[in-house]
């Protein structure tokens, strides 16, 4: 339910680094999240080049219940957003850790990726 590849954040997001060459990293939410949240309906994401502040609210995850926030899992710089989102948003849904991924950051502090939770960590956090 939680790749142990991954890195995790308190607010139920995640973060791939795509090996050890790439300078930013992929970040979406997970199983976890999306299951709470039910069907997505609209995703709204930062534009690429914006600054980000861990932490700090950075677009918004409409569902058939409610409307979440997608937060930086740390400070870094927007290099790609998941433009299959706007036609499609339920990639979300259905594939969380793949295609459903939010965006790409480059990370201004790269040890910050480091610092997040791993899977087991995460799985704690969150009772399962």
């Amino acid at each position: 339910m939680f790749p142990e590849d991954l890195k995790y954040t308190s607010e139920h997001e995640w973060v791939r680094s795509p090996g050890e060459a790439a300078s930013s990293v992929r970040v979406g939410i997970t199983d976890y999240a999306q299951e709470a949240l039910g069907d997505i309906v609209y995703v709204s994401l930062p534009e690429v080049g914006a600054v980000l502040t861990s932490g700090v609210a950075v677009g918004e995850l409409e569902s058939t219940k409610s409307v979440s926030d997608v937060y930086a899992p740390f400070d870094g710089t927007v290099a790609a957003v998941n433009e299959s989102l706007e036609g499609t948003p339920e990639l979300v849904n259905s594939d969380p850790y793949g295609e459903g991924w939010l965006l790409e950051l480059v990370p201004s502090d790269p040890a910050a990726v480091d610092a997040l939770m791993d899977a087991a960590t995460y799985r704690s956090s969150v009772g399962s």
